[in-house]
């Protein structure tokens, strides 16, 4: 096996195909750019001819490159870059996220549990309301995010928050102060159910996001792991010289 690629269910052509798309997208072979011949990239990435075949084929169905008869496979498009969920850095600026994306919900999972919060994360509410979601964007799934709430908070207005976005409603309830804010962010691969739930390959990249609100005398009111397609998502910063 080539070095290249993973051990990973995702089949060889799927893997090969987003070395080659990667390529396109950092302007290393830009349109109209002629690819290597089907010999060269069989000799490059020690694959079979059938491999190399079936890539090309995925990226015609993007609409990324077109084969064409006696001359070979050029470069025509460009891959979607359209990265329409910024990691921010204040509570406004996350709700307004959410209204921008105008995600359609669906609700997998609802009912009364326990969080798992870490010690240091905060003091624990009697009760909380646990929804677990799928969120779209165009048709696509594009974040799977397990939300814990407060139960006293959910049964102010249990039927929005089963039907919309959590927290530009918080922000917007008079009666929920948040005392204090958190999110950290790492990097990791899909699993079976995410992959399934997301459709994406078994072990592809995710953004994985924990939120943590808390009220003036430590207690958890909203917990939310959340799951992101990695090319779903961006990270912007500024940096003080």
């Amino acid at each position: 096996m080539s070095s290249k690629f993973l051990d990973s269910p995702m089949p060889r052509y799927h893997q090969l195909a987003d070395l080659l798309r990667q390529r396109i997208a950092r302007g290393i072979w830009p349109r109209e750019h002629r690819l290597p011949s089907l010999e060269e990239l069989t000799a490059e990435f020690g694959v079979a001819r059938v491999t190399v075949r079936q890539a090309i084929d995925l990226l015609a169905r993007e609409g990324l490159v077109s084969p064409q008869q006696g001359r070979g496979t050029f470069v025509t498009g460009m891959p979607n870059r359209d990265r329409f969920i910024s990691v921010v850095t204040s509570l406004d600026e996350l709700a307004r996220v959410y209204e921008d994306t105008q995600p359609k919900i669906m609700n997998i999972d609802e009912a009364a549990t326990s969080p798992p919060l870490a010690p240091g994360e905060g003091q624990p509410a009697a009760r909380y309301a646990f929804m677990r979601r799928v969120h779209f964007r165009d048709g696509r799934a594009y974040c799977v995010i397990n939300i814990y709430l407060d139960e006293r908070i959910f049964r102010k207005a249990p039927e929005k928050f089963r039907t919309k976005t959590v927290i530009p409603l918080l922000i917007a309830m008079k009666s929920v102060k948040i005392a204090q804010a958190h999110q950290v962010l790492t990097i990791g691969t899909a699993d079976m159910e995410v992959a399934g739930l997301l459709a994406l390959p078994m072990n592809a990249p995710v953004a994985e996001v924990r939120r943590i609100f808390k009220d003036a005398e430590d207690t958890v009111i909203y917990l939310a792991d959340v799951t992101y397609r990695g090319d779903a998502i961006r990270v912007e910063m500024n940096l003080k010289p």
